[in-house]
């Protein structure tokens, strides 16, 4: 507890910091005809949670393994978002450094090599392969916690529900430094989540993520989750992952798909995220993300629940491709409604997110 509270405190003293400083180089986020929020906002959340991170490290750099690479790869995925934040840099450099980091994390020993036992009986192991698959993991991850940042406190309480998500699971599996570490990540993240729903201090102190931060978020999520579901010592079936990034996940690949089967690129943006669909149903900002929080929440409970009473990982898969099919047949009813009524319509704007952003 006492960790848990020295990052919390460290976080937010390194906000103010990082909000102030931000401000100063002009590294804001200015409203536009997408952006509807007030004023010049600081896009600080994920320089502090980095800065936190260095709190951890001098104090526990054991509890994380290969914590030193991973400080590398979370250090020059920061700086990359903090030259796009500030420049808005072309898709290639972005997508390179985050290539470069999965070989990292690869060349550090943490790769996806088992799928666990989704089809049954046997091990499914993915060989050489394993290490594409890592890659296009590492890509998917940044992106669908990219994704999601649409609206005040989404991005921060999903990575805090995930992050809990996984603590729960290393500490019911005796792994308590690990538990420890993720628990501390959240605790990093709090103050972000405080001063952007304007808790404290209301929009006086108000601060972005940016794309900094998310990428800083989506890739540690995915390290984490290696640690916990591949080799001798892991304490997680593979299958379980699915189910603590449900949400950030199946809206990626919803949205994804869509864009595809209208001939446009996945990473064109619309208004058929999750949270812009609840919003044009009328719901308001803090509904949206109170409603969106309690699906996160209860699926990764889902998962947490199966992992422990050991039901078989490929149920666990039907049941989440279940859950999957089911969550794309009710967005496009919905859509197909809000269409239909002139509510909607499917917007193309000039700029892009994730990759593309």
């Amino acid at each position: 507890m006492s960790d848990f509270l020295l990052v919390f405190v460290s976080a937010f003293g390194l906000l103010f910091i990082a909000r102030k400083a931000a401000k100063k180089v002009g590294l804001v986020d200015k409203p536009n005809s997408r952006k509807k929020h007030h004023g010049h906002i600081p896009l600080a959340g994920g320089i502090s949670i980095y800065l936190s991170l260095w709190v951890m490290f001098v104090f526990h750099s054991d509890w994380l393994p290969s914590f030193n690479t991973y400080m590398l790869c979370a250090s020059g995925l920061l700086l990359i978002g903090v030259l796009d934040d500030r420049f808005d840099l072309p898709v290639l450099p972005r997508v390179a450094l985050q290539a470069l980091t999965a070989m990292l994390m690869m060349w550090s020993g943490l790769y996806l090599s088992s799928f666990g036992r989704i089809l049954g009986q046997h091990e499914l192991l993915l060989g050489i392969v394993g290490y594409v698959i890592t890659l296009f993991a590492v890509w998917g991850a940044i992106n669908a916690f990219n994704m999601v940042d649409g609206i005040d406190g989404l991005l921060g309480c999903l990575s805090c529900i995930t992050f809990g998500a996984i603590a729960l699971v290393f500490s019911l599996k005796g792994r308590e430094e690990l538990a420890l570490w993720s628990l501390c990540f959240l605790a990093a993240t709090l103050p972000y989540i405080v001063l952007n729903l304007g808790l404290f201090g209301g929009m006086k102190f108000k601060v972005f993520m940016g794309d900094a931060g998310s990428t800083l978020i989506g890739f540690t999520v995915i390290w984490v989750l290696i640690i916990a579901t591949q080799g001798e010592h892991a304490v997680m079936q593979p299958v379980t992952a699915l189910w603590v990034i449900a949400i950030p996940l199946m809206d990626m690949a919803a949205v994804m798909i869509k864009r595809i089967r209208r001939g446009n690129s996945p990473f064109r943006p619309d208004r058929e995220h999750l949270h812009h669909i609840l919003m044009l149903c009328g719901f308001s900002s803090r509904q949206t993300l109170l409603i969106i929080m309690g699906m996160a929440l209860l699926l990764a409970l889902i998962g947490v629940v199966c992992e422990w009473y050991g039901v078989p990982e490929y149920m666990m898969l039907l049941g989440f491709i279940g859950v999957f099919v089911a969550y794309c047949l009710a967005i496009a009813r919905i859509v197909k409604v809000l269409t239909w009524k002139g509510t909607i319509t499917i917007m193309q704007p000039e700029s892009s997110e994730g990759m593309s952003s």
